[in-house]
């Protein structure tokens, strides 16, 4: 059965991801009867069975949900989401020292943002991540941290400054891009807690 990936086209890396689970699906088998759409309005998505939140600039993005009136339609969301770095501070419970920044709460996580640094300070890391075999190659880019995560929350992985990468229910949320390595692996993964 196919499914139907909405990827949050406000600001950000979009086209990156669009291209990702579109590849996700295809090494899945499951690229028939599936798509993976732009998502530009509140009314388009509900019609998604997941929806992925892209890095960009976190108030940035916050103020266009809110302008387009997307927060209820993401808050009342019934699928799972997938948030990248500005999507994983948006998808949290709290951000650290920024009254002023009203997240989703739909992660119990409490972010901290810029956590590594500025551009400059941008990383590459292996990772190793809870429940795969291999390390997966992780980009951070003036990226967050978890500096809190609540009872249901699952921790995939941490690096010395603390957690980068968490799961709560069918939801995902990661500190660094997974959609500018060439491994699927995690955007896979995602598909695969849709379905339990």
């Amino acid at each position: 059965m196919g499914v139907r990936i909405g990827v949050l086209d406000l600001q950000g890396d979009v086209s990156e991801h669009l291209l990702a689970f579109r590849e996700a699906l295809a090494l899945a088998g499951r690229d028939r009867g599936s798509s993976v759409v732009p998502i530009r309005a509140a009314g388009e998505i509900a019609s998604c069975d997941g929806l992925s939140i892209p890095g960009g600039e976190s108030t940035t993005i916050a103020r266009m949900v809110d302008r387009k009136g997307m927060r209820r339609p993401i808050l009342e969301f019934s699928g799972g989401i997938f948030a990248t770095c500005a999507g994983l501070i948006l998808l949290g419970t709290a951000v650290e020292d920024d009254r002023r920044f009203s997240p989703l709460g739909i992660l119990d996580v409490t972010v901290r943002r810029n956590a590594v640094g500025r551009q400059r300070e941008s990383f590459e890391q292996d990772l190793a991540i809870s429940g795969e075999k291999e390390p997966f190659h992780a980009v951070f880019i003036r990226a967050p941290l978890i500096t809190r995560a609540g009872a249901g929350v699952r921790t995939l992985a941490r690096i010395d400054l603390g957690i980068v990468a968490v799961t709560q229910g069918s939801h995902m949320g990661l500190a660094f891009h997974p959609e500018l390595s060439r491994n699927r692996r995690l955007h896979f993964r995602f598909l695969e807690g849709l379905e339990s």
